[in-house]
């Protein structure tokens, strides 16, 4: 979920075939899907065990916590590396906006939509805590992400997935209709190994040292 979309010349074309990642960094294969238009029928539905919250001015402790929260099992780790001047910043632009779902008063899952590019929205984080997959949190989640994104004045709607989330996020994502346009593989550092997560987080990725 948090590949730039840009090839350029510090992110250029992969040669056809293998390609060896160093010990210690990871692969992570990125499908890109967007939207150009609000899918017909598209409601926010009705779950009064659930509410949603903007942020208007997250704290980024708290911003910190539930980042951790709902992305730790899927390897989030971009918002974690950020200095606090650079998140602050970020979190504080008015075209980002941060909600946060509950249920029974508990934060139990989350959205971020980024405005800053005219005509476009990116769906930069999504998710919902690991006891409210399969409860239908998350179809009502994306129900609230289309209704708030094509209020604004938008032509596109975008987002990225990747092999190290849910094993049914990117399906997921195509019946909410958006359509895959790019492939793209991303190598960095892990995580686990640089210290940034703990070495127990997303067992389904091994660790290679």
């Amino acid at each position: 979920m948090e590949t730039n979309e840009t090839v350029s010349a510090s992110n250029p074309v992969l040669p056809i075939g293998y390609s060896l990642v160093p010990k210690g960094k990871l692969a992570n294969a990125v499908t890109c899907l967007e939207m150009r238009e609000r899918p017909a029928g598209a409601a926010s539905g009705e779950r009064p065990d659930l509410s949603l919250e903007r942020m208007s001015m997250p704290d980024i402790a708290t911003y910190r916590q539930l980042f951790r929260a709902i992305g730790e099992e899927w390897m989030w780790v971009s918002r974690l590396v950020m200095s606090d001047e650079e998140l602050t910043a970020t979190l504080g632009d008015p075209k980002i906006e941060v909600h946060v779902l509950f249920s029974g008063g508990k934060p139990s899952g989350m959205l971020e939509l980024d405005f800053r590019q005219a005509g476009e929205c990116e769906l930069v984080f999504f998710g919902v805590a690991n006891d409210m997959i399969g409860t239908g949190a998350g179809r009502h989640l994306i129900n609230q992400v289309l209704s708030i994104a094509w209020a604004h004045p938008i032509e596109r709607l975008w987002l990225h997935t990747c092999h190290f989330d849910h094993p049914n996020a990117l399906t997921f994502y195509r019946r909410s209709g958006f359509t895959p346009y790019a492939f793209m593989v991303e190598v960095a550092d892990d995580p686990r190994v640089t210290g940034v997560l703990p070495r127990t987080v997303a067992p389904h990725i091994p660790i290679i040292e």
